[in-house]
């Protein structure tokens, strides 16, 4: 078994599809209008075969998310080195995204950072 594909509501979805096509190597299709309900969407792929449905309609809450709440906390990308990580990181930084964590190296062995983006949700890169 395998996870297919996260999905993920945003309300500027063309923003939302344009930070993981620049700063992460995503791919998009060419998106998705149901004109009933105005539902829009993007499939993004990346290189090793996983999938991030990004999605928006008309009228959504838009909650506060706290760093420390229930649910999902992030989503990780795997770059490929520590390198990498620190560039990134430095990269979105100087972009004026929060980096709310490292780089580092965990207490259970992972070299990562966290960022937030996409409308206050965290995106955590790792080797």
């Amino acid at each position: 078994m395998k996870i297919e594909h996260v999905a993920l509501y945003v309300n500027n979805l063309e923003a939302a599809r344009d930070f993981f096509i620049d700063y992460l190597g995503g791919r998009s299709n060419d998106g998705y209008h149901n004109r009933t309900t105005d539902f829009r969407s993007f499939f993004i792929s990346f290189d090793d075969g996983a999938r991030l449905e990004i999605m928006s309609k008309p009228e959504m809450t838009d909650a506060e998310k706290s760093v420390n709440r229930t649910g999902y906390a992030h989503v990780a990308f795997s770059v490929g080195s520590k390198e990498r990580v620190d560039e990134l990181t430095a990269k979105l930084k100087a972009d004026g995204f929060s980096v709310i964590s490292g780089p580092r190296t965990t207490g259970d062995g992972y070299y990562e950072s966290c960022i937030v983006a996409i409308e206050g949700n965290q995106i955590e890169i790792t080797v």
